[in-house]
């Protein structure tokens, strides 16, 4: 009876139809664009939408020693390799998951000493009250997945390998942003302290020129005072950008995986860097894919709804089938000799009747918790198209920007050389140059911000567009 019991059921454990919710996709968005209104660069770039970016997208920039340093980060960042293990710990926990799938063998050796009291029939064959006994035996226990418990929860464990997958790829992305982000950074900071110290020496020729004019009666103390503060701010402002620069080479440091007193051997030059003239940005119908923390919410929109059926599985009968093989003896030599064998065979039916609510309310549980991945999710994805309409928002608006500092530096350039030439010509006094010189030194300085903005914006955008993330890499 147990056999045909065991018979009938296997082909249940084989066919039988997982319960709870199939996990569907959800749909991308209808958007046909990324904002209200289209938007063009400018000052150099063009929007290319339909083109999807390059999985190395930082070599856009044009610079060996900027590929060499996100390279570098990428084999020696400690959070990536966080990242990477995490990965290797969910693969591993959904592959254990699968385990239970396959009948469960546990091998038992059980020497043991007994003794038996005196008016109770000794177990030994020599009627001996003072025995060594000793089993081997083979236990085997197998649950068949009737209702899809067990595929559920692979479902689910598999869901979340995938969560980490994506978390790992989405560290990658942030962190070549970042070090790109702060590589830029640090370039622009150098370029601006030249630009600086520059500004400060012209403005100390131009205090020498008015205490030589005090000294020769032509100006009085308050026009050295006023040029004094003039010098006074332009040196204020080194202090500053000294602290930033060296505050962003420790970034650079630690972002590669290495100690801020080892430093890093690349050191980028603003001039050395190339702005990307093509900007592809896709289609936003694909964002959803190009975004691995969209997949990662996905991923794990997709682990909830398993553990749905998990729950509503919970609640229905759930079957074991045991079985024993092995043998007693009182010596070991003679253990799985004739008439020292036995076997077993069985099978539990049990069938949830009453546990206080318990399975009902930890089925709503994951019902709720469904409900709440699948708001995370529109959330994460209204991010991401926010974080793009931000970034070209900010394109078109720093893109203006620099436009309007270039043609202040190029004034000021025009400025400085007239001024020059009617210095040669006896027009102008030696301080006419140097104030012309001063406005030329921080309409660059000007540019050189404005030029770092629109760096950062193009990193930005890199970055909310997935960073040319592809699913198989």
């Amino acid at each position: 009876m147990k056999n045909k019991l065991i018979v009938a059921l296997l082909p249940l454990a084989m066919t039988g139809c997982a319960v709870g919710p199939d996990f569907v996709r959800p749909a991308a968005p209808a958007a046909e664009r990324f904002t209200a209104v289209p938007l063009q660069a400018g000052a150099g770039q063009q929007l290319l939408a339909g083109e999807e970016l390059p999985e190395r997208w930082w070599t856009l920039f044009g610079s060996d020693s900027l590929n060499a340093l996100v390279d570098a980060a990428l084999a020696a960042n400690p959070d990536l390799q966080a990242a990477e293990a995490g990965l290797r710990s969910a693969r591993e926990a959904a592959a254990a998951q699968r385990g239970a799938f396959a009948p469960a063998v546990d091998l038992h050796l059980q020497p043991s000493r007994q003794k038996t009291a005196a008016p109770v029939a000794s177990n030994a064959a020599s009627g001996a009250s003072l025995y060594s006994l000793h089993t081997a035996g083979l236990n085997i226990s197998y649950v068949p997945d009737v209702f899809g418990a067990t595929r559920r929860a692979v479902e689910a464990a598999d869901a979340q390998a995938e969560v980490a997958r994506f978390q790992r790829d989405a560290a990658r992305l942030t962190l070549a942003s970042n070090l790109v982000l702060a590589a830029i950074t640090e370039a622009s900071l150098r370029a601006q302290l030249e630009s600086s110290a520059a500004l400060v020496a012209s403005a100390r020729q131009q205090l020498d020129a008015v205490r030589a004019q005090q000294r020769a009666g032509q100006l009085g103390a308050a026009d050295v005072a006023a040029q004094e503060a003039l010098l006074a701010q332009a040196e204020a402002s080194l202090p500053p950008l000294e602290k930033q620069l060296a505050q962003q080479r420790n970034l650079l440091s630690v972002l590669a995986g290495r100690l801020p007193a080892d430093g890093v051997t690349q050191q980028l030059t603003f001039a050395g860097l190339r702005l990307p003239g093509r900007l592809p940005l896709g289609l936003p119908a694909r964002l959803v894919e190009q975004r691995p923390d969209i997949r990662a919410a996905e991923a794990q929109l997709h682990a909830a709804c398993a553990q749905v059926g998990v729950a509503q599985a919970a609640r229905l009968p759930d079957i074991t089938l045991t079985g024993s093989l092995g043998s007693t003896a009182l010596t070991t030599g003679t253990l799985f000799s004739a008439g020292t064998s036995f076997w077993s065979i069985g099978a539990d039916l049990v069938t949830p009747l009453f546990h206080g609510g318990e399975l009902r309310h930890h089925q709503r549980a994951a019902e709720a918790s469904y409900d709440q991945a699948a708001a995370q999710y529109r959330s994460v994805v209204l991010t991401a198209f926010q974080n793009v309409a931000d970034t070209l928002h900010a394109i078109e608006a720093d893109g203006r920007s620099l436009q309007l500092a270039m043609a202040a530096e190029h004034a000021a350039g025009r400025s400085l050389a007239i001024a020059q030439r009617q210095w040669r010509a006896g027009a102008v006094g030696h301080p006419a140059v140097l104030q012309a010189e001063q406005a030329y030194r921080q309409a660059a300085l000007a540019r050189i911000q404005s030029q770092a903005a629109r760096y950062a914006d193009t990193v930005a955008l890199f970055q909310a567009l997935g960073g040319g993330w592809r699913e198989e890499s």
